[in-house]
């Protein structure tokens, strides 16, 4: 008896960063383009939003480089961004009001997207689960 089975519905694409300022840029051009190249380009503006959010966070809170993964399965965005460091993120905390930065998990949420942090040894990555229909209807446009 032969068993066949249909290829899974799945699109990757990963890419190593250095741990720079100009890596956020790079990641936004790489995600934008990858992207469009896959044809699911209906959400590309908030991948390319969420994406640069997760590898500024990776290069303003980790010495090493970190490693983009762009994942397509079923209608669903998977980005992944792996660093060195072990802290895990409170996807929770709000930054107290006289200081800067923290509102990069809020934006991504505000998105849509699901945010899921796997540690591992040596490090930890963040994922955020995107869906490539419409931004669902009600959802709040990010400031």
């Amino acid at each position: 008896m032969t068993i066949t089975a249909a290829a899974p519905d799945t699109t990757r694409h990963s890419v190593a960063l250095p741990c720079g300022l100009r890596s956020p840029a790079a990641a936004r051009r790489i995600t934008a383009r990858w992207l469009d190249a896959a044809g699911c380009g209906a959400r590309t503006a908030d991948a390319v939003t969420i994406v640069s959010e997760l590898v500024t966070n990776a290069v303003r809170h980790t010495r090493g480089p970190c490693r983009l993964t762009l994942t397509v399965r079923a209608g669903v965005l998977d980005i992944a961004v792996a660093d060195d460091s072990e802290v895990i993120p409170d996807v929770h905390r709000r930054t107290p009001g006289g200081e800067r930065g923290g509102f990069g998990l809020d934006i991504v949420r505000r998105l849509g997207g699901a945010v899921t942090v796997v540690p591992r040894l040596g490090g930890k990555t963040v994922h955020v689960a995107l869906a490539l229909g419409a931004r669902p209807a009600g959802a709040p446009v990010p400031p």
